[in-house]
Formats: C-alpha cells, structure tokens, sequence
C-alpha cells in the first residue's frame, strides 16, 4: 500500500498556517499600539515530498519514519530587521513556552556560525493541534534571522540545490565573503538603529495622520455637504510643508468640525 504523503503533510501545513497567523497577530498588536515590531515578516512552508525523501535518504532515515524523525518539514521563518530583534523575538517565543507552543531545542547560529557562514537562531517547537478530532503535537522549526541574513540563506540555498549540495570551492569561498559583509551590514545597523526606529516612527505616525485627516474631510462633505475644495486646498499645503505638528492642528480642527455637525445633526 502506497504511503499517503497529502495526508501525512495535512496537520504540517495546518500548523504552518496558524503559527504564520499567530506572528503576523504579534506584529499586528506592536502596530495597534503604535510600537516597533521586532518581526518585519513571517514566511511559512511545508517541505516537498520530494525534499523530505531526499533528506531522509541522506541521513539513512526509513521513509517511513521520515515524518516523525525529521524536525524541519513544517518552518517558519521569522525576518527581523536588527539582530538585537532576533533575541526579543526569542523573548516573546519563550513566554509563550508551554501555553501554545513547547519548545524543544535551541540553536543559535548567529553566536556559533556555520562554516559556510549561515547564521540564524533555530527553535524546534512541539505545536499542539487538534487533527481529526485527536490531540497531536506536530513538530516545527523556527528559523529567526534579520533580512540581511536571509538574503543570504536564500542564494546559498539556491546554489546548494544548483550543485547537488556540492558547490565548487571558488563560489563556496565567495559564499563566505558574501557572508561576513552582511554580518556586518548587521552590526553597522544596529549601531544607527534608533535613528532609524525614530525615522520609521515618525513617517508611520504621519502616514496614520494623513489617513485619518482625509477619512475627517470625507466625512464633513458626507455628513454636512461643506464644500470640501478648501480643506482639501489646505491639506495638499501642510502635506508640501510635511510640519507634522501643523497635520496635527489640522486635523484636530477637523475632528471639532465634525463633532459640531455631528450636534447639529442630533448624531450620537
């Protein structure tokens, strides 16, 4: 009888998508409380049957066996923007630690590289599920790197599959390099990260007050029929000036406008 790998893979690809969910919602919350997320991005994946079947003949592993030995068919992979992200993310994953997820195993290959040079912090997870109606921990691996990283995981990854996990010395010697540069386009990062956070911060709070100001205009023509070409003519001058305490007073006055039609009109 033919082994069914689609059915084998279902409870990975459904932990895939809810841990996807689970960390693009952390981010989420960072938002909402106009804060920087450590987590720039979450990518998941369910390895192919045929990667799964080439790893498991590589390390002598039965394929039937293949399911519950191999630790990474179900990754997910969270991007940060600074190292130092990296280790809150870990943070926030720990405090979750025995609650929804159970943390297996730690590898921190930013401290202790790789000879190829790949660095990323590994976290093997047990994630609690329901399948079918019977509880399961499905086994899943967090890779947590910066973007800088992962840039480079992904070419060399590419190259690996490229020459058979056999990549010729002079690309494997690049490959290095290449590896080195980005760690340190990561620690020179990390020196200018809070003016950087201060920048981001800033066009985040105008780009919520530029929405918020047309959402006010729209609704004092809608609400009241004020012609609205002269706040409109206001705004595109303060937008050209880009002073943001100005945006503000513009759109406090908006919001007293509103609250004024809205008495005039008995809205509640």
């Amino acid at each position: 009888m033919l082994f069914d790998w689609k059915q084998a893979l279902l409870p990975y690809e459904q932990a895939v998508d809810e841990l996807v969910i689970k960390f693009k919602g952390i981010r989420r919350e960072y938002q909402n409380a106009n804060m920087i997320s450590p987590i720039e991005d979450v990518h998941g994946r369910v390895k192919t049957v045929a990667s799964i079947i080439e790893k498991a003949n590589r390390r002598n592993i039965p394929l039937d066996k293949a399911i519950t030995s191999l630790e990474d068919i179900a990754g997910i992979r969270i991007i940060c923007r600074f190292v130092e992200d990296i280790y809150e993310v870990i943070k926030l994953i720990k405090k979750r630690d025995g609650a929804d997820l159970f943390i297996i195993e730690e590898e921190d290959y930013i401290t202790n590289k790789k000879a190829s040079g790949y660095r990323s912090y590994h976290i093997t997870i047990n994630y609690p599920m329901f399948v079918q109606g019977e509880y399961k921990k499905i086994k899943c691996e967090l890779q947590i790197r910066t973007l800088a990283m992962n840039f480079w995981a992904t070419i060399e990854h590419s190259l690996r599959y490229k020459f058979n996990r056999n990549i010729p010395p002079e690309i494997k010697n690049r490959l290095t390099v290449c590896a080195e540069a980005a760690y340190k386009l990561d620690e020179e990062m990390d020196k200018i990260k809070e003016d950087l956070l201060e920048s981001q911060q800033f066009l985040e709070v105008k780009e919520q007050i530029l929405d918020r100001i047309l959402y006010n205009i729209h609704e004092l023509y809608s609400r009241s029929g004020i012609k609205s070409n002269e706040y409109n003519y206001k705004f595109i001058k303060l937008y050209q000036e880009g002073n943001l305490d100005k945006l503000r007073e513009f759109n406090s006055e908006l919001e007293t406008l509103l609250a004024e039609t809205a008495d005039t009109n008995g809205i509640s």
